[in-house]
């Protein structure tokens, strides 16, 4: 599921989430060299920068996903079980790096990474918010949507990812009115808790975001044995509960939190098994950052 270049394997979600872990980690150059590799790969294709990138403005133009295939061609019928695996832009994902750049920012005191992030920003509400809503993936150049519906929770992403950075957020405030927030992903849990953090930290009011977060972790189960389940969902959520140790006050989100331990303790015992493989590099990387989250949520 990832980018293979001569730079190596490369993927937007995971590669997030590895920046702030060197981070965290106090391997600060690790975590420069990684972005600089993101922006060299995935700020480009066929070897040219996106459309209004450069060196000096490396994510003027988005950036890929990462995924093995090429995006669908135009007029080309979409096949749903590989569209998993082509190329293109999520928003989501977008927003994921938005907030790396931002701890980069943080922890280096250099204003170019909170500006490449703005930057971003920029380009993802231009391709992807139409008509008062939002597109879930877009091409590679961002010329037209590859799936037109909309994320579940991207206005929600969009807002708090925005205003974190200091990029204009009105686009997705608007759409926060008709957005149902509540889910039994546990992958889209560990979001809304994690948004939730940072709302609280913006000095806004997380309430409802919680309240969404609560109703969905009544309709979580994590009986089922390891080969149906997605190791990487569960330690978003695991991450999320970790977003909500932190909080002020987390409410009723409290009695939840051990779950986060029994997460992670699941995963340990079989992070060998083969189901694990299939996702490994996400996997990965999902559980060192709910065993080292300082990187990611402080």
């Amino acid at each position: 599921m990832l980018a293979f270049t001569g730079r190596g394997r490369r993927y937007l979600w995971t590669d997030a989430y590895a920046v702030c872990n060197w981070l965290g980690l106090g391997e600060r150059e690790r975590a420069l060299r990684l972005v600089d590799e993101v922006h060299q790969t995935l700020g480009r294709h066929g070897g040219r920068w996106l459309d209004g990138a450069s060196e000096a403005h490396p994510t003027r133009g988005g950036l890929r996903i990462g995924k093995p295939l090429p995006e669908r061609a135009p007029g080309e019928r979409i096949d749903e079980r590989l569209e998993w695996d082509r190329d293109g832009q999520y928003f989501h994902y977008l927003t994921r790096w938005m907030h790396a750049l931002h701890q980069v920012s943080r922890a280096t005191s250099e204003e170019r990474f909170e500006q490449w992030a703005r930057e971003l920003a920029e380009a993802a509400e231009r391709a992807f918010v139409k008509d008062g809503r939002m597109v879930w993936k877009m091409s590679v150049d961002l010329s037209r949507p590859l799936v037109a519906s909309m994320g579940q929770h991207d206005p929600l992403d969009g807002y708090v990812s925005c205003l974190e950075i200091g990029a204009p957020a009105a686009a997705y405030q608007r759409m926060l009115a008709g957005v149902e927030l509540v889910t039994s992903d546990p992958l889209g849990i560990g979001g809304l808790l994690d948004d939730a953090l940072r709302m609280e930290r913006l000095k806004l009011d997380p309430s409802g975001v919680l309240a969404a977060a609560r109703d969905g972790l009544q309709h979580v189960s994590l009986r089922d044995p390891p080969w149906q389940r997605l190791a990487f969902r569960e330690l978003g959520l695991a991450i999320g509960l970790h977003a909500a140790e932190r909080l002020a006050i987390p409410g009723e989100i409290a009695r939840f939190i051990p779950l986060a331990e029994e997460i992670e303790a699941f995963w340990l015992r079989h992070a060998g098994d083969s189901g694990w493989s299939d996702h490994q590099d996400i996997n990965d990387v999902m559980l060192a950052t709910s065993f080292a989250p300082a990187g990611w949520l402080d």
